[in-house]
C-alpha cells in the first residue's frame, strides 16, 4: 500500500508538480493550496506524513505545524520554504517538525526524507 503523502504549500504550480514527481516515485498524494484547507485534508485522508510550507496567506505554516501537533503528535511534518530563514527552522523544529528543507528541493533528497521519516514512524509504531 502506498504511504500517503499530504503536501500543504500556496504556490500552485510548484505543489502539483511536486504532487506529480512523489506520485511517480509510488506515494499516494494529496494537497491543499492552504493551512485550513490542509488540516482539513488532515482530518479526513489521515496521512503518513505532511510537507509544509511556512509562509501562507491566512493561518502560517507555524500555526498549522502547532494544530497538527495537536491532534497527531506522532506525525512526522518537514517544512518547506522558499523565505524560511535560521529562526523559522528552529521555530519549527521546537513546535515539532522533523525537518526544515529550503526550495527549490531536491526530489531525491526528499523522497530520501519522506522515506527516513516514514520508517522512523513505522519503527516506533512496531512493539
Amino acid at each position: 500500500m502506498a504511504k500517503k503523502v499530504l503536501l500543504i504549500d500556496d504556490e500552485e504550480e510548484f505543489t502539483t508538480t511536486l504532487a506529480e514527481r512523489l506520485t511517480l516515485r509510488g506515494f499516494d498524494v494529496k494537497y491543499a493550496f492552504d493551512g485550513e484547507g490542509g488540516l482539513m485534508e488532515l482530518e479526513q485522508w489521515q496521512p503518513d506524513i505532511v510537507i509544509l510550507d511556512i509562509l501562507m496567506p491566512g493561518i502560517s505554516g507555524t500555526e498549522v505545524l502547532k494544530r497538527i501537533k495537536r491532534q497527531f503528535p506522532e506525525l512526522p511534518v518537514i517544512l518547506l520554504s522558499g523565505h524560511g530563514s535560521v529562526r523559522d527552522a528552529i521555530e519549527g523544529m521546537k513546535y515539532g517538525a522533523v525537518d526544515f528543507l529550503m526550495k527549490p528541493v531536491d526530489i531525491t533528497e526528499l523522497t530520501a526524507k519522506i522515506q527516513h521519516y516514514l520508517h522512523q514512524k513505522n519503527s516506533q509504531e512496531t512493539p
